[in-house]
This record gives structure tokens, C-alpha cells and sequence, in this order.
């Protein structure tokens, strides 16, 4: 699972972060609404973590012009302020939550696997592919009935596949969407993971679901 998180608080940014990189979600972050917005614009995220005062454009902007461009991304609002007309003005700009300030890290984890449950257009908690199950909420992977255990940045990469099921996507575009946006690429990291994948979800199974474009990429499907 990929999530933005847009906090101007240096210290409290560094902490979200560590703690849900912890928790095996792939993170990007930054400390304006400017910034946030380009993220936003440059690359997918399953959910985002939007503080609302924050400098050059304030979340409450962030999130309309997100509900404005029709992306239904779950939003959790974070902010110091506690009162109904606050809360009422985050959720009726279309926040899915709202978290006050301070707050225990385990809440702000529960509150995220909650708005991670919430199903989307992009195809709820569960996706199949052949005899394939990958759960996106609780990130368990099957194959024929019998559990898969994957890292974080295998998971993140299959559950990117699932989603784009025979959709060929370039190394490039798997790079962007497991790391920063702006990640250089120009390594083999994906053919590495892709290599790991294989081993798990393909190796002892007669129909094979991972398949190597030439020239460009790879693409999860069963052959016909």
C-alpha cells in the first residue's frame, strides 16, 4: 500500500514516517499543499494523510481540488484544531476522517487500515486472478488455497500488478509507483523482485500469471 502523508511539523513528518515504513506501507511525504498536490499529480497512492494547516496551500485546498478532479483517494485529516465546525468544514470537503492533534500512533494506524478497507472503484479489498487471492486490506496472498508470505515491497509490487491485471507495465512505472516518484531508476532492482515473485506465486503452479514483455516491461495474466 502506497500512501502520501502531507505534515509541515518536521519532527512529527520524520515520525510518521519511520513508523509506517515500520509497518510495511510504502511512503512519500512532504511539508506544504503545493507539494502535495504534485505528488498527488505525478502518482497513485491508496490513501493520504493530509494535514490541514500547512504553508503555500492549506489541506482543506488540497482536498477539494482532489474531490474536484473526480479522485476518490480515502483522506484522513489531521489537524490541531477540535472544534464541530472545524471537523464538519474537513468532512463536507471530503475527508473519509479526522484525527486531532496530538494523538497515540496506534489510532492513527487503526484509522488507516480502516480507510485501506474502504472499496474503491479500483476493486474493493480483493482481487483474483486465476486461482491467485491477494487481500489488500490485510495483505494476505494465496495461491490455490495455500498462504503466501511476501515482504512489504513484494506485496506492494504484486498488489500493483493484481491491479493492472494484462496491463503490461514498464520497469519504470514499477519503480515509480514502489518508490518516490522521482526515483532515478537505471537499476535492476525490478527484475530482482520480479525474480522473488516468481519463485513465490509461480514456481510449482502449471499455469504461470508473471510474464516478461521483451523490451518492456512485464504484465500479470493468464496466457490463453
Amino acid at each position: 500500500m502506497r500512501i502520501l502523508l502531507a505534515e509541515d511539523e518536521p519532527d512529527l513528518n520524520r515520525l510518521i514516517m519511520d513508523k509506517l515504513r515500520a509497518e510495511h506501507y510504502s511512503m512519500d511525504s512532504c511539508r506544504d499543499g503545493r507539494a502535495a498536490l504534485d505528488y498527488l499529480a505525478a502518482a497513485e497512492y491508496d490513501a493520504v494523510i493530509l494535514d490541514i494547516m500547512m504553508p503555500v496551500v492549506d489541506g482543506l485546498t488540497v482536498l477539494k481540488k482532489l474531490r474536484a478532479q473526480g479522485k476518490n483517494i480515502p483522506v484522513l485529516l489531521l489537524t490541531a484544531r477540535d472544534s464541530i465546525e472545524d471537523r464538519v468544514a474537513g468532512l463536507d470537503a471530503g475527508a473519509n476522517d479526522y484525527l486531532i492533534k496530538p494523538f497515540a500512533f496506534e489510532e492513527l494506524l487503526a484509522r488507516i487500515r480502516v480507510l485501506l478497507r474502504t472499496p474503491r472503484d479500483t476493486g474493493g479489498v480483493c482481487c483474483r486472478v486465476d486461482d491467485l487471492e491477494v487481500r489488500l486490506d490485510t495483505h494476505e496472498v494465496s495461491r490455490g488455497g495455500k498462504q503466501i508470505t511476501l515482504s512489504g515491497k513484494e506485496f506492494a509490487l504484486l498488489r500493483y500488478m493484481i491491479q493492472n491485471e494484462g496491463i503490461v507495465l514498464s520497469r519504470e512505472k514499477m519503480e515509480q509507483h514502489l518508490w518516490n516518484y522521482d526515483y532515478p531508476g537505471g537499476s535492476n532492482v525490478i527484475d530482482v523482485y520480479i525474480r522473488y515473485l516468481r519463485k513465490k506465486v509461480d514456481e510449482g503452479y502449471e499455469t504461470k500469471l508473471i510474464h516478461t514483455v521483451r523490451g518492456t516491461g512485464y504484465v500479470l495474466k493468464v496466457k490463453n
